[in-house]
């Protein structure tokens, strides 16, 4: 670990000397890996979903064949015939199928009364009737998303022209996401969110100033576009998910905001002690490395063992993670000294502070306190125990709008919410496909079952059978219909797929293994912290590691009591309980807690004065962007706001309890040299072993040494 930081003072002190090379290279980096990156995002995996399970297996394999369906839910048409007209007639029938067949494209598969004869597509009047249309989406990437949004109002505006009198709606999961991302918060939302921004701006002004702002914004934009280059590589060889587009600028802004703040430190300490100016940026790259090394090789530790798991879910968020650890170390050690001399012009005009303090000591209040935050962190570890993995509840997502009127008209014709997210079954062609769906069908909780003979449903010695069930798929019922389908149809040698089935994959592929993922990330965190001849390390690298994965775990209760039990979840999105949590984002914002939380621990152990709130000023720019009704929006960055808020938390409340009564903090940010005279080049430091980063050698002698 020495030798490591050593090599890494090396570089801050090279990139010090050439800063004009540096800055223009770094600028290069910027605009042409900016470019490359947004150009080639189509590389990751836009499917949000877990290979490998039987669910993904099959939605592949339906995709491939049949270009529809599988992993996208389908559209669902609702109609209501006028007064006087029974859905069940022979003329309704042959209106709605002419309707549904003017309405599409070539090619869409369509599933309805018209076609089945099946009276679970009718609702108990005979008046309102709905049809399953699958668009021509291909995978369920943002180009899929696009497809589904022209196939919806090309389904809504054709249907209606072609059944005049009938009162017609198009919904489905896809549509509904899509009003709710059209849809304006309130203004109370409004100004939360205004609120939010300009905390986070004061936060950052206060911490950094108007000038000195411009270190850490370029230290994570420079982290997150090299972090993404890599990433972007690496998928080009293996299978990496988009969810990492949303960890890395994330996890660059909280790590460059605190390295930038023990930079700009260490580097006013050097001008208070009076170290030339010259020299000062050399010396502060060198006390930044010690905290930079050690945090970025714990941090890429403890990510990259999930790189080592099976699972390329759980692959993708530790190559991110421990990508983004080296990149913002990089950053801070190379483009961090060369801004120096701009970016802390007038920092010496701040007053210099105190150079030693004495901590005060907690007091009987404090520790209370301390207890109650442990208690309150309990709470939330124990919610996270009650997670549902799985998509919202379909009439959570909006509260208004064309999808929602469509759902509204479904539900009040007492048709289920479950028919939004059907199965499909991938069968041999001929009867085996007859036989699927009859077996399907006496599944309980399972509504209807149809395996069309039109060649949209029969391809390539396939076809394919749609199941409808009564319940959504993150219900317990939805879950249960859709394990006993499964059960069902395997002896026919069909494949069960279908939007609904990523969620229950992940759970049995990701969730089932993260206690030992975590325990590995702790292991692995704890010996890259440890220092073996230095006492007390031991007991301050398990205190990091405990109280990171205290946070991880903390962050998806959270998520579990705000959104999935609604406490608190209209004051930020204005939607009611969503009854579930979209399956990865726990996964993403626990990684990024973890990470924070480690990052935090060995900095607040190296400069314990440097503290810029950076759990506000990374959880408030989130809120102000993602707080609204875009409801997985919100979800996401509550989750990655909140991962930002709990990783000072644990380590605080602990920090009391086991500390001592009264304690002496020395501030090295702060420490003036021990002589008055400009301090020495670092050349000289480090040819003094066993001294700490941030002393100084004076120039002089001794005033009784004898020529």
């Amino acid at each position: 670990m020495r030798r490591t930081e050593r090599y890494a003072a090396g570089l801050a002190r090279l990139s010090a000397d050439h800063r004009r090379l540096v800055c223009l290279v770094w600028l290069a980096v910027l605009v042409a890996g900016g470019v490359a990156a947004a150009t080639h995002l189509g590389r990751l995996d836009q499917s949000f979903t877990t290979s490998g399970q039987d669910g993904s297996r099959a939605n592949a394999a339906i995709t491939e064949r049949y270009g529809a369906g599988a992993g996208v839910a389908p559209l669902v048409a609702v109609v209501t015939w006028p007064d006087g007209t029974d859905g069940r007639s022979p003329l309704a029938a042959a209106r709605l199928r002419s309707g549904l067949a003017a309405a599409t494209a070539p090619g869409t598969r369509v599933v309805s009364y018209a076609d089945t004869g099946d009276r679970a597509f009718l609702a108990q009047d005979g008046r309102t009737t709905f049809a399953l249309v699958y668009p021509l989406s291909g995978k369920p990437d943002l180009a899929g998303l696009t497809a589904v949004r022209d196939a919806t109002e090309r389904l809504r505006t054709g249907l209606r022209e072609a059944l005049p009198g009938a009162w017609v709606n198009v919904t489905g999961v896809l549509p509904l996401q899509q009003d709710s991302a059209l849809a304006r918060p309130g203004p109370g939302l409004q100004l939360l969110k205004v609120a939010c921004a300009l905390g986070g701006l004061t936060l950052l002004l206060r911490a950094f100033g108007v000038r000195r702002l411009l270190l850490p914004l370029l230290l994570t934009a420079a982290s997150s576009v090299v972090a993404l280059l890599v990433v972007l590589a690496l998928a080009g060889t293996m299978e990496i998910s988009f969810v990492v587009v949303y960890l890395i600028p994330v996890a660059a802004l909280a790590l460059s905001v605190r390295r930038s703040a023990l930079l700009l430190g260490a580097w006013r300490a050097e001008l208070v002690g009076g170290t030339d100016a010259r020299l000062a940026p050399h010396r502060a790259g060198s006390a930044l490395a010690g905290p930079a090394t050690t945090g970025a090789l714990a941090g890429t530790a403890a990510l990259a063992t999930l790189a080592l798991f099976p699972v390329p879910f759980l692959r993708s968020i530790g190559i991110a993670g421990a990508m983004v650890c080296l990149a913002a170390t990089l950053a801070a050690l190379t483009l961090g000294p060369a801004l120096l001399p701009v970016a802390g012009r007038g920092l010496m005009r701040q007053p210099p502070g105190d150079a030693r303090e004495l901590a005060p000591a907690p007091r009987p209040t404090h520790r209370l306190l301390a207890v109650g935050v442990l208690a309150a962190l309990g709470l939330l570890i124990g919610a996270s125990g009650l997670l549902t993995a799985g998509n919202p509840r379909a009439e959570a997502l909006v509260e208004s709008g064309p999808a929602r009127d469509g759902l509204d008209q479904l539900t009040a014709a007492g048709i289920p919410s479950g028919v939004l997210n059907p199965l499909e079954v991938l069968a041999p062609s001929g009867p085996d496909a007859e036989r699927s769906a009859s077996l399907a069908v006496k599944v309980p909780g399972v509504l209807a079952a149809a395996a069309p003979r039109d060649a949209a449903w029969r391809r390539d010695g396939s076809a394919l059978v749609a199941v409808v069930p009564s319940a959504e798929p993150m219900t317990p019922s939805g879950r249960r219909a859709m394990a006993d389908v499964r059960s069902a149809t395997a002896d026919a040698g069909a494949q069960v797929g279908g939007s609904g089935v990523p969620e229950p994959d992940l759970v049995r592929g990701v969730y089932r293994i993260l206690p030992g993922a975590l325990a590995a990330m702790a292991l692995l965190g704890f010996l890259a912290l440890v220092r073996p001849r230095r006492a007390g390390t031991s007991a301050r690298a398990g205190r990091a590691a405990l109280s990171a994965v205290v946070a991880a775990v903390a962050t998806t209760g959270l998520l579990v009591l705000v959104w999935q039990y609604g406490i608190g979840s209209r004051p930020l999105g204005g939607v009611a309980a969503t009854g579930a949590v979209t399956g990865w984002i726990p996964l993403v914002a626990g990684a990024f807690a973890f990470l924070n939380t480690l990052d935090h621990a060995v900095a607040h152990d190296a400069m314990a004065r440097v503290r810029p709130r950076v759990g506000l000023v990374v959880a408030l720019p989130l809120l102000a962007i993602g707080l609204g009704p875009q409801v997985e929006l919100a979800i996401l960055v509550t989750g990655l706001g909140g991962a930002a808020l709990l990783g000072s938390v644990p380590l605080r409340a602990l920090a009391v309890l086991s500390g001592p009564s009264r304690r002496l903090v020395h501030d090295t940010a702060a420490q003036p040299p021990a002589s008055g005279l400009p301090a020495t080049p670092l050349s000289s430091y480090w040819s003094r072993p066993g001294l700490r980063l941030g002393h100084t050698i004076p120039l002089v002698e001794p005033s009784d040494h004898a020529q």
